[in-house]
Parts: structure tokens; C-alpha cells; sequence
């Protein structure tokens, strides 16, 4: 399945020779036998290497496969309970050798640390060749936040903090091949709050940078501006915006996402933020986080007329986009709320914009009669 033109897994092509399918039959048998040889080792309990390997094989053949994973964890988290209880074992520490127990002093770890820090090192290995050929599965995702949330949970910070530093690295590569995968935008989210729970330190600044560059560079990353929307609120509190800073703020991003529109008005991604900006202006919308504070009817119908008019405008030369009659019917609807003195739009008007997303999108029909109704129009 192919989505926003990157396919999530390659495709090859189909050879049906007598020789490919006997080929194909051979690979089934094998596989089928080495799935029942991992479900046969985890009802025994057997966490041992062997058992590991046996889990990589498999999971190297089929990645989708979440109970595999459910199963490696089950013998990382054995080898992980042995480390820590051999913490407690003076026996054990005497028999290490004295090469191992410096190079565990010098890195700040004991040697049961040094020795969990190789195993989750040793998994994220494991799993970087099989994020470069599915970077849209969800369980290789999943799996390394596990590997991460156990090294932060067993781990000194300092060893923690640099492991996700490396993770913010290699989501960084991730996103630079595909700069819409929505898994490596999560990733993304995740490391950054690690680090800030480690470290103290807010990363705010530097990622609405890294939204803004990702967003030059792709005007459709609808996660890169889903991520901004995310941040504005933490950026603006954590920089003590005063309200004249907030306004420059917001004026900053609508005059973004218009040059925006006006370059793709069909995307509906672009849509969807301009949305978010125009949220936050309705108090009646619980949900919406506040950008202009204060924020009077004064700002609301600025913004209201400059954007209807604005939107306007976009329809010389796309008049088939049904976004932009959609726009159009929403937000007359919020400036007749504020005003109610009908000086920007008239009922003429959305009863033409109304028609005109009849015939753009007869299959929703429904939908506009409801809308019709809701508009008294």
C-alpha cells in the first residue's frame, strides 16, 4: 500500500514460474517451522540467546508479526532481571574481569549497567535495517520505544540522554527520506520529551525551528504542521509572550499558511492548519488552545474579514476547490455570530458557495443539505 506516494513496503515483481513457486513453497515450510520453534521455546520459557535469534529471524522475514515482539521482550526483560539481580551478587562482580570493571567506571555505569546498555544497543542495531525497509510498520516503532523507555528506566541519565540523542539522529535521517511519516513525526515527539525529562531543558525553540524547515522544504507535511500547532502554546508560554508578541506571532503564521493555500489550495493538509489557526479565535470551541490573549470580538472580527476576504481571492483560478467554498461557509457563519450586522458576507453569497459544493461533490449531498439547514439558508 502506497501512501503519499512513498510505499510502505517496495514492491517487487511477480515471477509465477513453476521454479518461483516451488522456491516460495520451500520459504513457507521454513518459516512456519521456525514459528513454531519460537512459540514452542517461549511456552517453555526458554529466554536463552538461541531463543533471541530465533525471534530475529523470524522478525527479520515479517516484522507485522506484534506477538513476536511481545515474545523478545519477554527475553530482553529476562536478561535485564538476571543483570540487576547479579547487582546484588558480590560473587559475580569478584569474577569480572578488571578491564570490564573500568570501562563500566569510566562510562559512570556498574558492570550489570554496562552489560543491560550492550543489550538495548545491540536490539537498536537489530532494528535499523528493518526501519529502512518498513518504515511504516507500527511494531518496529513500538519495539524501540520500548528499548528507550527500559534504558531510561534502568540507565543513569547521562547514559539515557545519550541514547535518545542518538534517536533524535536517526529520526532526523528518517524524516529526511520520508519528511511525512507520520510514525517518525511520533518518534520524534517522544525523543524530544524524553530528552526534556532528562536533561531539564526545553526543546521548544529548536523544534518549531525544525517545523519551519520541514515545512519550506514540503509545503504538504501535514505532521509538520500538526507538530507546530503543538508547539505554539509551550513556545509562547515559555518565551513570556506579551500580548503585542503573540499578535506578531499569529500574524506570522497566517501569513505562512496563506502563502501556503495560495500556492496548492487543493491540499487539504494546508487546510487543516488554517483551521487551527481560526480555532483559536472561537469561544465557543472549548478545545481550541489561545493564541491572542486578550482576545476580543475587536480581533476576531479583523481576522474573520481578512481571512473571507483573502479566501475570496483564491477562488480566481480554482474554482473547483470545494476547501475553499468550505472555508468560506464556515467562517461567514463565525462573523455573522460576532457581528451579526452581515457587512462581509450576505445570505446571496452562501447560498452560492453552498451550490457550488453541490456540484463540486454531488456524492455528499447529505452533507450539504444538513449544513443548509444548520445555516438557515
Amino acid at each position: 500500500m502506497a501512501s503519499h506516494g512513498i510505499p510502505r513496503v517496495s514492491g517487487t515483481s511477480v515471477d509465477r514460474s513453476e521454479q518461483a513457486k516451488e522456491k516460495e513453497r520451500r520459504q513457507i515450510e521454513q518459516y512456519n517451522a521456525l514459528e513454531t520453534d519460537v512459540v514452542e521455546r517461549i511456552k517453555a520459557k526458554d529466554y536463552s540467546g538461541a531463543t533471541l535469534q530465533a525471534t530475529s529471524n523470524l522478525l527479520s522475514q515479517n516484522p507485522e508479526y506484534y506477538t513476536i515482539w511481545n515474545h523478545r521482550r519477554l527475553v530482553l526483560q529476562d536478561a535485564i532481571v538476571k543483570e540487576l539481580r547479579s547487582e546484588q551478587d558480590s560473587t559475580k562482580q569478584a569474577e569480572v574481569e578488571d578491564a570490564d570493571i573500568t570501562a563500566a567506571q569510566k562510562a559512570g555505569l556498574t558492570v550489570p549497567q554496562q552489560e543491560i546498555a550492550l543489550l538495548l544497543k545491540e536490539d537498536l542495531r537489530f532494528l535499523i535495517p528493518l526501519l529502512k525497509q518498513y518504515p511504516k510498520c507500527y511494531w518496529i516503532w513500538n519495539h524501540r520505544s520500548w528499548l528507550l523507555a527500559t534504558a531510561t528506566k534502568h540507565l543513569p541519565a547521562p547514559s539515557a540522554v545519550e541514547l535518545w540523542q542518538g534517536e533524535m539522529g536517526l529520526v532526523t535521517k528518517m524524516l529526511a527520506l520520508d519528511s511525512r511519516n507520520f510514525h517518525g513525526w511520533g518518534y520524534r515527539r517522544t525523543a524530544v520529551a524524553a530528552l526534556e525529562g532528562l536533561g531539564g531543558k526545553s526543546l521548544v525553540e529548536p523544534e518549531f525551528e525544525y517545523t519551519t524547515k520541514m515545512i519550506r522544504a514540503n509545503l504538504s507535511n501535514f505532521s509538520a504542521w500538526h507538530n507546530r500547532g503543538q508547539l505554539i502554546p509551550r513556545l509562547l508560554a515559555e518565551r513570556q509572550a506579551s500580548s503585542e508578541d503573540r499578535s506578531k506571532l499569529f500574524d506570522g503564521e497566517f501569513e505562512l499558511i496563506t502563502t501556503a493555500l495560495y500556492t496548492d489550495p487543493y491540499d487539504q493538509s494546508l487546510w487543516f492548519y488554517h483551521q487551527y489557526l481560526m480555532s483559536t479565535l472561537d469561544p465557543g470551541n472549548k478545545h481550541s488552545v489561545s493564541i491572542l490573549e486578550p482576545c476580543t470580538n475587536g480581533n476576531r472580527l479583523q481576522y474573520l474579514e481578512q481571512e473571507i476576504d483573502s479566501i475570496r481571492e483564491m477562488l480566481d483560478g480554482a474554482e473547483d476547490c470545494k476547501y475553499i467554498y468550505q472555508a468560506l461557509l464556515e467562517y461567514s457563519r463565525r462573523y455573522l455570530e460576532v457581528d451579526g450586522g452581515n457587512k462581509k458576507v450576505t445570505t446571496v453569497d452562501m447560498k452560492g458557495w453552498l451550490e457550488e459544493l453541490r456540484k463540486i461533490d454531488p456524492l455528499r449531498e447529505g452533507r450539504w443539505k444538513d449544513l443548509e439547514s444548520k445555516m438557515k439558508l
